[in-house]
């Protein structure tokens, strides 16, 4: 069983990594290739382009100038020690043992912009690139179109050395639109959180991306063996509902009081 998560738009390079544990991104020369194209644009297109400030526009331009290989220790740490966003708050991974990390490693993948498909231990360097950006490159008009089936071929290797042919999708559409579902042969389970809000359940964006965060914490502490395991997921009030779930959805409720 692996899980896909998305990453995050905030950063944290400054805390001390609480492993020693790395491993080398698969794309690296791919992400090359984009950095190469980035670095063509000025502040002010790099800004239009991702739809940001000036100020965001100007720290994503020195980053992307900085950018260098080969990775170290140095100047790049490890994938789930680097995202901040909500999903990695339910995570928080910075309390996982190296035990947690190599489970992680085996049983975990985050979708990227620049870097494709980022295993938790594998460095990074500081980028903003959303998978959705329309940056033509000689592979297409957009990101979707320069990964093509690149991702989609890794994963598909990665679940067959898993041996379980499960996927869960704990990854935003826009994110787990980069993966080609039809080519990967396998089953696919969607772990979807609703929150009362005003007597109704639904989808709220801040609490489902924490929650997806928690239930990446569940599988790397917990091992299920089945989808069905993760039924039991309890974390900070979610509950099973079966009554809304499906074989290929599994839904989980929290009531408002339980916020």
């Amino acid at each position: 069983m692996i899980a896909v998560v998305s990453p995050a738009k905030t950063l944290d390079f400054e805390t001390q990594p609480c492993t020693e544990l790395f491993t080398e991104p698969s794309f690296l020369k791919d992400s090359s290739e984009l950095v190469k194209r980035l670095r063509k644009l000025s502040e002010d297109r790099l800004g239009e382009l991702m739809g940001i400030s000036p100020k965001l526009a100007g720290l994503n331009y020195a980053r992307f100038q900085e950018w260098t290989t080969p990775f170290n220790t140095q100047n790049a740490r490890p994938a789930l020690l680097a995202f901040k966003g909500d999903v990695y708050a339910g995570l928080q991974a910075q309390t996982f043992s190296d035990d947690q990390f190599l489970y992680a490693q085996d049983h975990l993948r985050i979708l990227s912009g620049l870097y494709g498909l980022l295993r938790p231990l594998d460095l990074i360097q500081p980028y903003r690139l959303e998978m959705g950006t329309s940056l033509d490159t000689m592979r297409g008009k957009n990101l979707y179109e320069f990964w093509g089936d690149r991702i989609t071929e890794v994963l598909s290797k990665d679940l067959q050395a898993d041996n379980s042919g499960i996927l869960i999708n704990l990854a935003s559409n826009e994110y787990f639109n980069a993966i080609q579902p039809a080519r990967l042969d396998t089953r696919i389970v969607t772990p979807v959180f609703k929150d009362e809000k005003n007597g109704n359940f639904k989808i709220i964006s801040f609490f489902a991306k924490k929650a997806r965060g928690l239930m990446s914490r569940y599988i790397i502490e917990t091992q299920p063996k089945t989808p069905e395991d993760l039924r039991y997921f309890d974390s900070q009030g979610y509950a099973y509902n079966a009554k809304e779930s499906s074989e290929d959805m599994i839904v989980f409720s929290r009531p408002e009081s339980a916020r």
